[in-house]
């Protein structure tokens, strides 16, 4: 069996998110949201806040799963019995990023191997960073993020909502 692990903060989850586990969660038998605790980031939402919100959105999808985790990202493949890491791409300066921490978890893991997978033209210039700025002054953040996320997202920000 295929396991993956599709590793991030995941703050708010964006409909970019979205297209790559509905992409990854076809290729591998089983695909892992692993959510990243970082102590050192204050999120708009909390960790409980962000898997719960993933497991809504994700809920149709049978084979996909969605976990915290801290630390290590190859300590939690190995707990997770996975050998492969999805990333999505935007830009090339995500390939950048990617590149260098993907040779970084070779090195500490040769058996582990990432799977790169270039966002969908509609969503390469998504960011969760992008979405909370939106909201945080008031914008329209449909079709950015699922609908199942909308009302939460707005929640945090004591703005008026504009309808698109």
């Amino acid at each position: 069996m295929s396991r993956a692990i599709y590793p991030g903060s995941f703050d708010p989850i964006t409909n970019g998110h979205l297209d790559i586990i509905d992409r990854a969660s076809k290729v591998f038998d089983e695909l892992i949201v692993g959510v990243l605790v970082n102590p050192d980031k204050k999120g708009l939402f909390t960790v409980e806040e962000r898997v719960e919100l993933i497991e809504r959105v994700v809920k149709d999808i049978p084979n996909v799963k969605v976990e915290s985790f801290s630390g290590l990202l190859i300590d939690f493949m190995k707990k997770k019995q996975s050998q492969v890491i999805v990333k999505g791409l935007r830009a090339v300066s995500d390939f950048e990023y990617e590149c260098q921490m993907s040779l970084m978890n070779k090195k500490l893991d040769p058996n582990i191997d990432t799977v790169f997978m270039m966002a969908s033209a509609m969503n390469s210039f998504l960011s969760s960073s992008s979405v909370k700025q939106v909201a945080m002054f008031g914008g329209c953040i449909e079709g950015l993020v699922p609908e199942e996320v909308i009302i939460d997202i707005i929640k945090k920000f004591d703005k008026a909502y504009k309808n698109c």
